[in-house]
């Protein structure tokens, strides 16, 4: 029995074993390792030296702007004027707030803004990623001139469309020297239309940014892709509006959050462009709170706007960044 044992063994552990079995126990393997890593508490996975290049960025972070957040939410509920103030008051800072025409007004303001910028500057960024796809000539100074506009200033980008947009000097002063008479573009001067010119300005500087993010995700598109497209006879744009646009998922979601950054803190052109009026007529949350900080000297008022603005960027963007781990999480399992 023993005898027969011996030579059964070798048998059994000489079996030829199925094609792809070491790939797939070492995809396995690979798979269990990345998983175990994941589950190790940090400390064991980055070594001490790691820590100590992160401390003064952990240490900003916690003090620079974790701290400061709590001291205005703080301040938010104190009668603080000129100086900060320990009369804690609770939340009356913010009724006042919500009581407060220009701020209800700016509100009405950066949500009209928000959505023709964002909009305006993904639809014009993705026709100009799509018309330097197509592999035109000059690309590369093609690519330099659309995206130029997002490295100056939104103070220079300001001036210059004031100066543009300007009824005595700018668009509409050159209309009626050629000839034009009854040419009108004062929308800077129009309080109906004022918003729109920061729309106007502002898409101009940003939407070269949103080419450069839909660009580098296009170029990724496998060309097996397209060539199937062409054997089959789908129209480009077909292939473009179904299938390519829905991949960019990625691209989109980041300039999204980028717009959306930019549409919470848009104070400079407004400064350089229309100082808030004619009236209120392009008032926006930023301006609001810059001007009771500094020029009206109401501290408490001014941090309870900030924290209404941060707690809306957290509303918005939490949901965001909560459904993309979850994506991401569901790619590894």
């Amino acid at each position: 029995m023993g005898a027969l044992k011996s030579h059964a063994l070798p048998e059994v552990a000489g079996k030829p074993r199925p094609a792809g079995a070491d790939a797939g126990s070492g995809a396995q393997a690979g798979a269990r390792s990345a998983r175990a890593r994941r589950g190790r508490p940090l400390r064991k996975r980055w070594p001490l030296a790691a820590w100590i290049a992160l401390a003064p960025m952990l240490l900003t972070v916690v003090f620079a702007y974790l701290g400061t957040m709590v001291w205005t939410a703080r301040v938010s509920l104190s009668n603080s004027r000129t100086f900060p103030s320990n009369d804690f008051i609770g939340f009356t800072q913010y009724v006042r707030l919500f009581h407060n025409d220009r701020w209800l007004v700016s509100l009405q303001h950066i949500v009209l803004y928000g959505a023709c910028f964002i909009i305006a500057c993904i639809v014009i960024g993705m026709l100009l990623a799509i018309f330097i796809d197509q592999r035109v000539s000059a690309e590369g100074v093609l690519r330099t001139i659309f995206l130029y506009p997002y490295a100056m200033s939104f103070v220079a980008t300001g001036l210059v469309w004031q100066w543009i947009l300007n009824p005595s000097l700018g668009a509409q002063a050159v209309l009626r020297k050629l000839g034009f008479a009854h040419a009108h573009f004062d929308w800077i001067v129009d309080q109906d239309w004022v918003v729109y010119t920061l729309v106007i300005a502002t898409v101009w500087q940003a939407s070269g940014l949103v080419m450069a993010l839909m660009l580098a995700g296009l170029r990724g598109v496998d060309d097996e892709l397209w060539k199937a497209a062409r054997l089959d006879g789908i129209p480009r744009w077909r292939v473009y509006a179904s299938i390519v646009v829905p991949m960019l998922g990625p691209s989109l979601s980041t300039a999204f959050v980028l717009l959306f950054v930019m549409v919470v803190k848009l104070y400079d052109a407004v400064v350089a462009m229309t100082q808030g009026g004619p009236g209120t007529a392009s008032e926006v949350p930023a301006k609001f709170i810059m001007d009771y900080l500094f020029g009206r000297a109401n501290i408490g008022l001014a941090s309870a706007a900030s924290v209404v603005m941060l707690l809306t960027v957290l509303a918005i963007l939490a949901p965001f960044f909560y459904a993309r781990s979850r994506a991401a999480a569901r790619k590894d399992v």
